[in-house]
């Protein structure tokens, strides 16, 4: 759920992210990939190497001077001297100049998006507010188009029950999530401002800040850094505090004092109803509607499993200091799947049909050992046991497909298991997939497999039951614990609350009944948490007998796991927007124009119509076109001002338009590929039929290319 919930997000982030990257480059294609571990340390150890040898040359020198050498022979070490010097300037320009070409690339991306109304910040005449934007047109386009494209991907082609939950969720479901209690970020304020700060964010900065700037660092507190960065997510309270303290880290802006660390919660809390009795929170997932709806959902799916849920919708964290735009914000939208399995059998149907995909995976075992993530063909991973399950492999593999298809780069995607410490108790195995952008490698999806944790929580905070059924063919003799609450006694007790506390009985796990069995019959007493009481009460050994019993059953009743992958939508439109930019130069290269390189699938417009003058004949051809691409449900815009054809291409080229058709006579039109700049010519009736193929994916450009006679006019060249 790209929760912070009981997730130590942790050492992989350091080891995976905080490398320096290699600096972007600006031509027709953008490439960019952070320095491996290994290369890095490669580079700091030269530049160390390089010091010392500069060092010992410069004693060499002034050694020669003293002696009173020949004028020839201090020359020869000068030289060598200087030699030395350039190598070390190298060697630095290689570990730090990625990080300057990188903010100027992200820059130029931001600038664009912003100035074509791709996304602004949220009420920007008031200044705005930190964590929120608002989606133009043309975002809000593409964004429409990223969600249509996961419904079709995994709603309808996996035959998977859509909802759409309520925003605002009652305490007490979020109480029995655990969200209540766990959903916190530890916190910093400037101690004469108030500003408050992400302390993890904070000591992050400071390590990443010294180990790209400070190049004069040693072996031994560059290696405590990266251990810093590895740890972090693991530190208590009074470590970052302690940390904080001893690195002298203050607050950024005034250079003012910080406070200790403090748990924040990151919910926007708020009340039900104008009595304000009933406390409720803006929901921080959409997971939590599913959970609560699986017994009607098990009932509607005809009882059986396995079966999916999904949910697209707006989730809200009330970030302690928002950053890095898109990527963390405090209102965004999630889309994520409850697919719900029988923890007996976790294999898939359609597992084969992804299982000969090869993708980069960073499995836990090379993050360890400081290994770079590698190609791994799925069927490998999942037979290997690298991968938990045969569900879990079919939707890592259905994730990727999903995001390839969107535009991302092949060679800039990741999968990255949890490491242990990483992972809940209760979770069999995670994994993210990360995209790589100029901010790093950034969590975009995550895929785990939860167990039964979910539904056993709410299980038993509501008294309801969230169990499935197999039925079996002839019955079964099992030996099963049976847990009988005397109902008299605890009604003595516990008055007004035995239900609960008899709920609370019936609802115990085997070793949880087993140890209070031992309990009773060694002491007489014991102590009991009845979770809907919030409080512990004292059982005595006649309100409650526990024994194995020979039984027989018609049916097995099991509390379902839980497969979930998790999307960030937001995150994975701002890496769209970075892996899709490019630059060209104009045609009399005096100037870079921008280009988003959009598959036509989530391209915001898929097709411009252009008059080559302002004409009426033409004119007349372009509204027809119109009237047909409408009719065709292509989205499309038309432009009849008097520009010149080159500046309309940069226009819609910068909004990532793929193709563009120009009105050059009345019988006929070209159609013009963004990418390529070809052109070709075709019938004025057939323009909307091609683009409409073309678009959707019925055929290919290099197919339109193929068949209709190609165009060349220097005009036309942008």
């Amino acid at each position: 759920m790209l929760r912070h919930l009981v997730r130590v997000r942790a050492i992989a982030r350091a080891i995976s992210s905080h490398s320096i990257p290699l600096p972007f480059t600006f031509p027709h294609s953008l490439s960019s990939s952070p320095f491996p571990m290994a290369a890095e340390d490669s580079l700091r150890k030269s530049l160390a190497d390089k010091l010392a040898a500069v060092e010992a040359q410069g004693n060499a020198v002034r050694a020669l001077k003293a002696s009173g050498a020949p004028k020839a022979e201090i020359e020869a070490a000068i030289e060598a001297l200087n030699a030395l010097k350039l190598e070390k300037t190298s060697i630095e320009r290689s570990l730090v100049g990625g990080s300057d070409t990188r903010e100027a690339f992200r820059q130029a991306v931001v600038n664009t998006l912003e100035r074509r109304l791709f996304y602004i910040p949220s009420f920007k005449i008031y200044r705005g507010v930190a964590g929120l934007f608002d989606y133009g047109p043309p975002g809000c386009a593409v964004k429409s188009n990223v969600l249509g494209f996961w419904r079709q991907h995994f709603v309808l082609e996996e035959n998977m029950l859509e909802v759409d939950c309520p925003c605002v969720t009652p305490e007490i479901v979020l109480k029995a999530s655990g969200h209540v209690d766990k959903f916190t970020d530890l916190m910093v304020k400037d101690q004469t401002t108030g500003t408050c700060y992400r302390a993890d964010h904070l000591l992050k900065d400071f390590c990443n800040d010294k180990l790209q700037r400070d190049l004069s660092l040693p072996a031994h507190k560059v290696s405590e850094l990266k251990h810093v960065l590895a740890m972090l997510d693991d530190f208590s309270a009074e470590e970052l505090g302690a940390k904080i303290r001893d690195y002298g880290i203050v607050a950024p802006e005034t250079k003012n004092a910080l406070s200790e660390p403090y748990p924040f919660n990151l919910m926007f809390q708020t009340s039900i109803g104008p009595s304000g009795l009933s406390p409720g929170f803006m929901r921080p997932e959409t997971a939590q509607g599913i959970f609560v709806n699986f017994k009607d959902l098990y009932y509607y799916n005809g009882n059986k499993l396995p079966f999916a849920a999904a949910q697209i919708g707006q989730a809200f964290r009330n970030e302690i200091s928002p950053r890095q735009g898109l990527l963390r914000v405090r209102e965004f939208t999630l889309a994520e799947i409850e697919h719900f399995v029988d923890p007996q059998d976790k294999s898939h149907p359609k597992y084969p049909e992804v299982a000969d995909l090869e993708f980069l995976m960073f499995p836990r075992e090379e993050q360890m050992s400081g290994q770079a993530a590698k190609r791994i063909p799925l069927r490998d991973a999942v037979s290997k046991g690298i991968v938990n399950n045969e569900t879990l492999g079919y939707f890592i593999g259905r994730v990727y497909l999903f995001l390839t298809r969107l535009g991302i780069d092949k060679d800039r995607l990741r999968f990255r298991q949890h490491l242990a410490n990483e992972m809940a108790h209760y979770a069999a195995d995670c994994w993210d997939a990360e995209i790589e952008c100029s901010y790093g490698w950034i969590e975009c999806v995550g895929i785990a497999d939860r167990s039964a944790y979910d539904l056993r929580a709410h299980s038993d905070k509501s008294g309801v039951p969230l169990v499935a059924h197999e039925k079996f063919s002839e019955p079964k003799e099992v030996e099963k614990l049976v847990i009988t609450p005397v109902k008299k006694e605890l009604g003595l007790a516990f008055k007004g609350n035995q239900r609960m506390v008899v709920e609370a009985l019936e609802a115990m796990p085997e070793k949880e009944a087993l140890d209070m069995k031992a309990a009773l019959e060694s002491k007489g007493e014991v102590e009991f948490l009845v979770c809907t009481l919030e409080k512990t009460v004292t059982i005595k050994k006649n309100m409650v007998t526990i024994q194995k019993e020979k039984k027989k059953e018609h049916q097995r009743v099991f509390t379902p796991s839980v497969i979930e992958p998790s999307f960030g939508i937001g995150r994975i439109i701002y890496c769209l927007f970075e892996h899709t930019f490019y630059t060209r130069p104009s045609k009399a290269g005096d100037e870079q124009l921008n280009v988003f390189r959009f598959p036509s699938l989530v391209a915001p417009i898929k097709c411009t119509v252009f008059p080559l003058v302002q004409n009426q004949k033409y004119e007349e051809v372009a509204k027809l076109i119109s009237k047909s691409l409408t009719a065709a449900g292509i989205s499309h815009k038309i432009d009849t001002t008097g520009t010149s054809i080159g500046k309309r291409y940069a226009r819609t080229d910068e909004l990532g338009v793929p193709f563009a058709v120009t009105v050059d006579s009345t019988s006929s039109v070209t159609i013009r590929e963004r990418d390529s700049k070809d052109q070709v010519r075709v019938d004025v009736e057939k323009a909307a039929t091609v683009i409409k193929e073309v678009s959707e994916g019925q055929r290919t450009w290099e197919d339109v290319w193929s068949t209709f006679p190609h165009h060349s006019s220097t005009s036309a060249d942008d």
